[in-house]
This record gives structure tokens, sequence and C-alpha cells, in this order.
């Protein structure tokens, strides 16, 4: 009788280059494959231990002496909007929401590049072509929704995020909007009514990506009460923004192999 035994996940590591949120510094990132039956499993898995999906890649940062990236989330039951969110709330209460499967169109991609060319410019993506796009939004392994966010007296496309369902959570991937639209404050309002469909959905997080401090483009997600960030190999709540740094230190991050060993898998076995 042959039995075939699940194989765990391989683990790699980049080449160090420079880091976009940090001047001076140098980014690693630790990584793996996502594919096969229990792709959603493994995803649920690494996305509670701090890693982030990337098409059909998990990764987390690994740079030699810093360890700045802190990957966030928002407790829904602990969040509370601030005044300032509540305005951003109603001034956006005119656009309708729309879920859809993880297709890409034109409308999306023309957005993209606004966006892009307005804020990041000089960015990894900045010259991301059509079809790159496309494979960014469509090649998913797993349960995936484009949320995008139309006006609702002229129809038009102003924001968009492509969004995982993960077991405990929605995980916003990556979301783009309308630069010409600054009082709308949209980065803000998409994960504002993300954590509202997480709390529909009876999910208990949002999950938003890293946060970096001393970086200026991540500040904004320490402005949400009930955030968290994986630190240390576990989730702290987040009280006060100051207490964590971006100093380097030669002994910030663990050897290689002691973070794979360190990396709790899933139980892949089939159910009998």
């Amino acid at each position: 009788m042959r039995h075939t035994l699940p194989i765990a996940p391989q683990f790699y590591v980049t080449a160090p280059q420079p880091c976009p949120y940090l001047e001076g510094r140098m980014e690693r990132k630790l990584f793996t494959a996502l594919q096969g039956e229990s792709a959603d499993k493994l995803n649920d898995s690494l996305s509670q231990q701090g890693f982030r999906r990337s098409q059909n890649v998990l990764y987390r940062p690994s740079c030699a002496e810093c360890s700045a990236c802190l990957s966030a989330r928002i407790s829904v039951a602990d969040f509370a909007p601030s005044r300032s969110q509540r305005r951003t709330a109603a001034r956006n209460g005119d656009l309708i929401r729309r879920a859809t499967s993880p297709w890409a169109s034109e409308e999306q991609y023309e957005l993209f590049r606004s966006y892009l060319d307005s804020r990041h410019a000089d960015g990894g993506m900045a010259d991301m072509d059509v079809f790159e796009f496309a494979a960014m939004i469509e090649e998913t392994p797993i349960r995936s929704r484009v949320v995008e966010y139309t006006a609702e007296d002229d129809k038009q496309l102003i924001g968009v995020s492509l969004t995982d369902v993960l077991s405990d959570g929605l995980s916003m991937v990556y979301s783009f909007y309308a630069p010409d639209m600054a009082r709308r404050s949209l980065g803000t309002w998409m994960i504002l009514d993300h954590i509202e469909i997480a709390r529909e959905a009876g999910l208990p997080y949002v999950y938003l990506g890293y946060w970096v401090p001393g970086s200026q483009k991540m500040g904004y997600k320490s402005r949400f009460s009930g955030l968290e960030v994986y630190a240390g190999g576990r989730w702290q709540k987040m009280k006060d923004p100051e207490q964590f740094n971006a100093d380097m230190h030669p002994l910030s991050t663990d050897p290689i192999a002691e973070q794979v060993a360190n990396i709790h898998l899933p139980d892949t076995r089939p159910v009998r």
C-alpha cells in the first residue's frame, strides 16, 4: 500500500534591496509558495503569524539588522471610530460598494495608474503594465474578492480593494483610489467599510499589512483604535505607537533557520 505524505512548504529568502519605507536601510523577505489543495489553510495560518500574500507567494520581512515592519490588524470588537473617522464615514455616505470575483478591468487599471502616478511614482510598482496588474488581481489560489466603490451620482469608480477572506478576518491585500479626491479620505474610508463588512460577517479582524514606525507612508494605520501588531512572535495591542521604534540592531532579527523552525504550519492531512 502506498501512502502519500504531505509536503511541507519550502521557505526562501530574497536578496537585500533598498527599503521602500525607511531611507538608507535594506530590506529582505522570507517567503514561500502558496499553492495546492491546502492553500487556504496555509494562508490562514501564516497570516496569523505576520505573513502577507502577493499573488501566489506568502512573505514576511526578515531584514538582517532591522525589525521595524510589524504586521497590523484591527480587532473589530475593540474598534471605535474617532471623531475624524466618523466625519469621513459621513462624507462618503453616497458611495456604493460592490464586491466581485477577482477579475481585472480596464477601468480598474486606469484608476490604479492614476493612483500610482500621483502617490507612488517612484515605488516598486510604478512600471506595472496592464498584464502585470491583471496578474496581481487574478492570480489567487484562495478566496479573494475585489471590492469596488463608485460614486452614486455618476457611477465613477473611485476606490478598489483586493481583499482576501480568511478564517478569522479580511485581509486588505492592496487598495488604491482616486488621488484627486483628498477631501473624501478614501484610504481611511475603505478601511472603515471593511471593518463594517467584517462585523456583518462575524469575522474578528481586518488585516492591514505592515505598519512601520518612523515611516510617514504607514503612519495612518496607527490612527485606528483596536489596532494590534505582530511583534516578538505574538499579537500585541497597540497602546502607544511610541513604544515601538525603528532602531537598527544586529540582534533585531533571529537567524533564518530559527525563524523557519518557529513557524507553525497547519495540519493538512485529509479528514477520514
